[in-house]
């Protein structure tokens, strides 16, 4: 049995990676890590597991939770798992890292939007851990930089336009909602129910940093540079994701030969679905599954098109998609 630990599991991704293995048949949950909870057991902290786990988080070192597993998930914020992988990676341990320290490959361009990087070294190492455009790089990888959540939205989303040059990579506008959840189990005075409740808004407008990983994978779609207009909204919901994105096509096209163009694009898939002419995603349809919804149409009018994407931002944002990668290296199902 494959041995799996979690190095940062008692925030909302660690939650979730802790549910999803636990009824996973091929790994066993070896060890869990928290500075805050080392001591207490997982179902003091979230009760829902009463029953279903005995384990304990734990103060491991990392070269403890080498001893403890083969394939260990870094579930920390950015800029502290760029000092962990390079100590798992060393001990020839499989590393799927859900912060972004490793998802942009220009050392330049993640300074530039998240200050010093001290593990350049790896940058070149590292998987982009998007199943559906890098599968046959991942099942060669032992070292992935999971997707971040709304970049997983919008790049599922415009995928299988720009690879076939259907729309003008210039034009490409994105605007993402996104619940609460994606913001942390940290206290802030921003994700407060008497803050959010009721309210809808934008933030980090044309300065959010999953700009650099969303331009970075979509002009490797397009074969060339390209820069995105993205605007992040909250929305009053614990989570999911929902982008609706607008770009110009370069043909003429109907609904139905671009739904036909994300059918073939996606045809073995398993968790991106493609809704029928007229057919839009919500948010209840994919929260607590690993699906990606998409829906789309042509604005005959503009000469634009239109596509609406939706992810639960925990799974297929997050934790979901680290075990899909998790699958794809050790050749799982």
């Amino acid at each position: 049995m494959i041995r799996v630990g979690i190095y940062g599991g008692s925030g909302y991704t660690g939650q979730e990676l802790i549910r999803l293995l636990l009824g996973h048949p091929g790994v066993t949950l070896a060890a869990a890590t928290s500075r805050r909870f080392a001591g207490v057991p997982v179902a003091e902290v979230y009760p829902h597991f009463a029953g279903l786990t005995e384990l304990v988080y734990t103060a491991d070192s990392p070269a403890a939770m080498v001893e403890k597993a083969d394939v260990i998930f870094l579930a920390l914020p950015h800029g502290i798992c760029m000092d962990l992988a390079p100590q798992f990676t060393r001990a020839d341990r499989i590393v799927i890292d859900l912060s972004a320290d490793f998802r942009i490959c220009d050392a330049a361009v993640y300074e530039a939007w998240y200050g010093p990087h001290r593990a350049k070294e790896l940058l070149q190492e590292a998987v982009y851990g998007l199943p559906e455009i890098h599968r046959e790089a991942l099942r060669r990888a032992r070292f992935v930089a999971n997707p971040g959540c709304y970049p997983t939205s919008i790049v599922l989303g415009l995928a299988p336009l720009l690879r076939s040059g259907w729309i003008d990579p210039a034009s490409v506008i994105a605007d993402s909602a996104s619940g609460v959840s994606g913001a942390g189990r940290d206290p802030q005075i921003g994700s407060l129910f008497c803050e959010v409740d009721g309210g809808f808004k934008a933030y980090k407008v044309a300065q959010h940093r999953h700009t650099p990983e969303i331009e970075q994978e979509l002009s490797l779609l397009a074969g060339s540079a390209l820069k995105i207009s993205f605007t992040p909204h909250l929305l009053p919901v614990k989570r999911g994701i929902l982008s609706t994105m607008y770009a110009t096509l370069n043909r003429e096209a109907t609904p139905e030969e671009v739904i036909a163009l994300y059918q073939a694009f996606y045809r073995e898939e398993p968790f991106v679905r493609i809704g029928r002419k007229g057919q839009f995603p919500n948010l209840s349809a994919v929260v607590g599954s690993n699906f990606c919804d998409i829906g789309l149409t042509v604005d005959g009018r503009t000469g634009r098109i239109v596509v609406v994407s939706a992810i639960d931002n925990l799974i297929k944002g997050a934790s979901g998609q680290a075990i899909q990668n998790m699958n794809l290296l050790l050749g799982l199902d």
